[in-house]
């Protein structure tokens, strides 16, 4: 078992943790103090989460269908961001409108919203390390055919 730190195995927890700082965002925060930390997190987790994640959609696949299965992945992408984002839209409009409904002023209610928001997005953040540890391992990828291009190319 290989000891050496991976740093690709930390981009989905790095992602984690930049969503729960946002969680953590105050009406009267500021950007270094509330936002920066976040950001850097996730944007470093997203850096580490997508390339192994396209090795690991990609692994098995036999050369001819390389293209297909980079363009599925593409596509699943794309439609995930647009259906994750409708997601947490809906549940920030929604507790934003119910603590607005309640009695809390606006720009509190506001930050209600979008803590419950980054909150949905932490379980699903959460959700996809269980499912990375659960149904990836490291020795289905060892043997996987590498994708080349055919000759003449």
């Amino acid at each position: 078992m290989d000891a050496t730190p991976d740093p690709r195995r930390w981009g989905l927890l790095m992602i984690l943790a930049g969503l729960v700082w946002f969680t953590q965002i105050s009406v009267d925060g500021t950007y270094a103090a509330d936002l920066l930390g976040g950001f850097l997190l996730v944007g470093i987790g997203l850096g580490f989460s997508f390339v192994p994640v396209s090795i690991a959609a990609l692994a098995g696949v036999p050369a001819r269908d390389a293209g297909l299965a980079s363009g599925l992945i593409n596509t699943s992408q794309q439609i995930g961001g647009a259906l994750g984002v409708a997601i947490l839209t809906t549940v920030s409009t929604t507790t934003t409108s119910d603590a607005i409904d309640s009695g809390t002023e606006p720009p509190q209610a506001l930050l209600d919203g979008f803590s419950t928001a980054f909150w949905v997005a932490a379980a699903f953040a959460a959700g996809a390390i269980v499912a990375t540890l659960l149904a990836l391992r490291r020795q289905d990828l060892a043997g996987a055919e590498p994708a080349h291009a055919p000759a003449g190319v």
